[in-house]
This record gives structure tokens, C-alpha cells and sequence, in this order.
């Protein structure tokens, strides 16, 4: 018989035995109404609705190998499974497939996925991050709706994304219809942009076209535009982040700040991930991308990026934010110890 949820059998067993009729019992739990009949037939037979027990494939490993895969597996993330299967002790079965241990990984929550890629931090910086998610991961969503979230981003006009797969059959690697052309470094030119974003507010976007130093961020973002916009707010604290074109600790921009009264978040050094706005950056490059006719130059792709600037939905805004909370007590659990297994 088709399979029934257990809980659907018991609901399933209580209304005939309360007198309605089969049709009417396989209506209300959406089955049908052969499989109510055999349910009653069954259970007037063995006393029980499970099913049978089943002669299927016997499990290869014992629970004591499951228990040494997922362990070994989570004590080094990068093992190989076909490590794993040739390294798992075992005399009843000598080999293991490595199939068979993705199969008791996936049974355990575990999946291959692409590693996130991040900066080289070191221990000072690990304890600059930790100090900083300690002092700030107690603030509240109202607290932090009130940070003014800055950065700029490249945009290339091609760009692969490693997730492109082709079919081809053996010996086929270089033929022209399996391979694809693209600039190594980009190609078709692009675009620099800056923003800022808060729950409730955001700033234009800035297209920057030369490179940007100390200078030339205090005096064609900061002055034209984030000041202006304090100035309107004054509510809101400034965020940006230590990059070397506009670090927090440089004298220029310090007293610009100061002599503006401008109050500014202090920020880890290395820590763009702890910065909301780099998923603004993600979703305006997948929108561009996924448009209909994509751009095929780089004043179109400044002019998609501008409009998908405004398209960004209050919503996506607050869901933002108010992951910052997350994001310091990530901080604070990737610095207090080991994985418990």
C-alpha cells in the first residue's frame, strides 16, 4: 500500500472506529480509499498500523563507523571522502565506498558546498574582532537602525562565477562547443561605485572613476555626500570600514569627522563580512545579471546598477540590519573553542 505518515494512520484508525465511512476518512487525510480499507484490513489482522517490515539492501557500515565518519569528518573539514572511506576501520567490511560515506555525511547534516573565501586575519585581528562583537553584540535592532552602513564595490561586465558546468564526453575538454571564452581578469571593463544604507534610509550611489585614496574620499564622498546627509540625519552614526584609502585612525579624515561632529562606529580592522552592505553589492550584481538583456558596456552597467540601487525594497533593508546581532555572535562562537563533535 502507498505510504502513510504514521501520525495519519493513527488519525486514520480513530474516525473508522468512530464509525465514518472509508471514503469519507481517505478524503479528510487526502489518500486513498483502498489504502483507509487495507489500514483497517491490516490492523484487524496484527493489531498494529506500520507497515511490515521491508527486506531491503542491508546498511553497509555499523553505527561505530557512522559515529567515525561524521567525527573524523568534522575534525578535518577538507578530508577528501574517498579518504575518509579508505581510513574508516572495519573487519566485516574491509572497503567502503566513497559514495556510501557522503551518504552517512548527508545523514548527519553534512554537505560538500564551496568554502567562503576571506581575508588572511591574524591573532591580533582574531582578538580585535572578538573584542569588538563583545562590546557590541548586546545592542539592540533600534540601535543599530540608527548606523549609516558604507563601502564601495567593483562591478566587473564579465565575470564567471565558477558555477557554469558543461556535458562533454571523453577527450572532448578543448573542442570548441566545451569551452568558453573570458577574460581572465574580468574583461569588458568596469565600474567602481560607492553607497550607504540604514533601515530606514540610503544615500545615492557614487560612481567613482578614478582610484580612491585618503584625499579623494574625504573630498568626493565624504563632502559631497555623507556629510550632507549626517547633517539631515543627525540620528545616525557613521560605519566605515580600515581600508587603507580611508582608514579610521588617518588625521585627515578624523578631523574632518570631528570639526562636522560626526560620530563614528568603531570598526575591526579586516572585517568586511561584519559589514551588511557587502550583500547589497551581491544583490545588485545578481539582479544586473539576471536582467533580460544584460549590459553590454560599462555605461549601461553604471546605469542597471543605479536603478537596481533604488529597487532595493525597505524589507531587504530591516533584514539586513537586523542581522548584525548574528553577526557579532558568530564572531564571538568562531572564538570560543573547538567544535564539539
Amino acid at each position: 500500500m502507498p505510504r502513510v505518515r504514521a501520525h495519519l494512520c493513527e488519525r486514520a484508525l480513530g474516525m473508522l472506529q468512530g464509525g465514518m465511512r472509508a471514503a469519507d476518512v481517505a478524503r479528510a487525510i487526502n489518500c486513498n480509499v483502498r489504502t483507509v480499507r487495507r489500514l483497517r484490513q491490516r490492523y484487524r489482522e496484527t493489531g498494529w498500523t506500520a507497515d511490515s517490515p521491508h527486506s531491503g539492501r542491508p546498511r553497509v557500515t555499523t553505527p561505530a563507523q557512522d559515529w567515525y565518519i561524521r567525527t573524523s569528518q568534522l575534525r578535518d573539514r577538507y578530508k577528501m571522502a574517498t579518504t575518509t572511506a579508505r581510513v574508516t576501520p572495519g573487519m566485516h567490511n574491509p572497503s567502503l565506498s566513497a559514495q556510501t560515506v557522503r551518504n552517512r555525511l548527508r545523514e548527519a547534516g553534512l554537505r560538500a558546498c564551496r568554502p567562503v573565501v576571506r581575508q588572511v586575519l591574524t591573532r591580533h585581528h582574531r582578538q580585535q574582532r572578538h573584542l569588538w562583537a563583545q562590546t557590541h553584540h548586546r545592542l539592540t535592532r533600534q540601535d543599530w537602525q540608527k548606523v549609516l552602513f558604507t563601502d564601495e564595490s567593483w562591478f566587473c561586465l564579465n565575470r564567471g562565477d565558477g558555477r557554469i558546468r558543461v556535458y562533454r564526453r571523453r577527450n572532448e575538454r578543448y573542442t570548441e562547443a566545451c569551452t568558453m571564452e573570458r577574460d581572465r581578469f574580468g574583461g569588458g571593463g568596469s565600474v567602481m561605485v560607492w553607497g550607504s544604507v540604514s533601515q530606514h534610509h540610503r544615500t545615492e550611489l557614487v560612481d567613482i572613476e578614478d582610484k580612491l585614496n585618503t584625499v579623494r574620499y574625504r573630498e568626493d564622498i565624504l563632502l559631497p555626500h555623507v556629510a550632507p546627509f549626517l547633517h539631515a540625519h543627525p540620528d545616525l552614526t557613521l560605519q566605515h570600514d580600515n581600508a587603507t584609502n580611508h582608514p579610521a585612525h588617518s588625521r585627515i579624515l578624523s578631523d574632518f569627522l570631528q570639526d562636522r561632529n560626526v560620530s563614528v562606529l568603531p570598526w575591526p580592522a579586516k572585517s568586511p563580512d561584519l559589514n551588511p552592505i557587502e550583500h547589497v553589492w551581491d544583490m545588485l550584481d545578481w539582479r544586473v545579471r539576471a536582467r533580460a538583456i544584460p549590459p553590454r558596456n560599462v555605461w549601461e552597467l553604471a546605469g542597471a546598477l543605479v536603478e537596481e540601487w533604488g529597487n532595493v525594497s525597505q524589507q531587504d533593508l530591516e533584514n539586513l540590519v537586523q542581522s548584525m546581532r548574528r553577526r557579532c555572535t558568530a564572531v564571538l562562537n568562531a572564538a570560543g573553542g573547538h567544535t564539539r563533535y
